[in-house]
């Protein structure tokens, strides 16, 4: 196998299977918030920028 096959072999696959995993990670990362349990992870981030080290004391 040639230096030139062998980078046309990697750009088919990249310009296939790369577009279907980077599409699947997108979709991944666009539902991961509405996931279930997620509302309170994502309410003490929004909430955590009200805290500081002294809360509580």
């Amino acid at each position: 196998m040639n230096a030139a096959s062998t980078y046309d072999t990697l750009r088919i696959l990249a310009d296939s299977w790369g577009l279907a995993a980077m599409a699947l990670v997108f979709v991944v990362l666009c539902l991961w918030p509405f996931r279930p349990g997620a509302h309170d992870d994502a309410t003490r981030a929004a909430n955590s920028i009200f805290e500081d080290d002294n809360d509580g004391e």
